[in-house]
């Protein structure tokens, strides 16, 4: 007869909570993201070189103020940084631990499945607080931009960074679900971020030069409401006229917007999310 043994925890111990679990996950999450080298030089380095490019070939001042358009430039980048970081390396890093067979071992780990996602998260935030202080460190330096000294500037900063991070965050794990393999993933990932970049005026000095339509379809996507909330913290009030909307910068309209893709991401999520390959199923 055979015997089974059960190993129990000394009184008084309790099993990890699934906070704990994630936040351990990140830091293996983090540690796994910084031992590939070809992926952290392609995640920080293609904001970086796109704001370093477009900065120098833009030199107008636009009229009324002493904002240039490579200053303009500057949180646009941050916005398009963000979401790299969020949307495209959380996708494809999903895709390939699914593609090696890493979720399907962790769904049948004796741990919470949400410790998986907490771990991304805190990958991401990471990175992407990492990804901001390159960006506006190359643009204090090169473009001379003025850091905001009001409390109130940094607190629409935070709010509109992390409502951003989550959001393309929900955004970015659904999206995994469509890559076939992880060969695939950077394609499929990519092609939808440059198309979004290029519908929210990220590349364009000033927004308001973007025609009509593409500004209509670019209003619907959370990048170019992170881009504005950004814009709203560097750069002086006096730049309103150039921005579509030239009255305000639409802070309650832009906290309503990444609040609902965060609850619509989050439900994309829920339907959309599968644990193993479809080869596997």
């Amino acid at each position: 007869m055979t015997t089974i043994e059960t190993r129990r925890h000394p009184a008084g111990v309790k099993d990890p909570s699934a906070l704990m679990l994630g936040l351990h996950r990140g830091v293996i999450e983090l540690k796994t993201f910084f031992r590939e080298r070809d992926s952290v030089v392609f995640t920080f380095a293609l904001p970086i070189v796109l704001l370093a490019l477009l900065g120098s070939l833009f030199d107008a001042v636009y009229a009324g103020t002493t904002v240039t358009a490579a200053q303009y430039l500057v949180p646009s980048m941050i916005a398009a940084g963000v979401a790299s970081t969020s949307f495209v390396n959380l996708g494809i890093s999903i895709a390939a631990d699914r593609d090696d067979g890493t979720l399907k071992r962790l769904r049948g780990a004796p741990m919470p499945k949400s410790a998986y996602f907490l771990g991304k998260v805190v990958m991401v935030l990471v990175i992407s607080l990492a990804e901001v202080v390159l960006i506006v460190g190359l643009g204090v330096a090169l473009f001379d931009v003025t850091l905001p000294r009001a409390p109130e500037r940094w607190a629409t900063f935070g709010w509109v960074f992390v409502l951003g991070v989550v959001a393309c965050s929900f955004l970015g794990i659904a999206a995994s679900s469509l890559a076939r393999t992880a060969r695939g993933a950077a394609a499929v990932m990519n092609l939808p971020y440059l198309v979004l970049a290029f519908l929210s005026g990220i590349f364009y000095t000033p927004i308001s030069a973007l025609p009509p339509g593409l500004a209509q379809i670019g209003a619907l996507f959370p990048l170019k409401w992170m881009a504005q909330g950004f814009r709203s913290v560097f750069l002086p009030d006096s730049i309103l006229p150039q921005e579509i909307v030239s009255t305000s910068w639409e802070h309650g309209r832009t906290a309503l917007v990444l609040a609902a893709w965060c609850a619509g991401g989050l439900l994309l999520c829920l339907m959309t999310f599968r644990w193993r390959g479809r080869r596997e199923q």
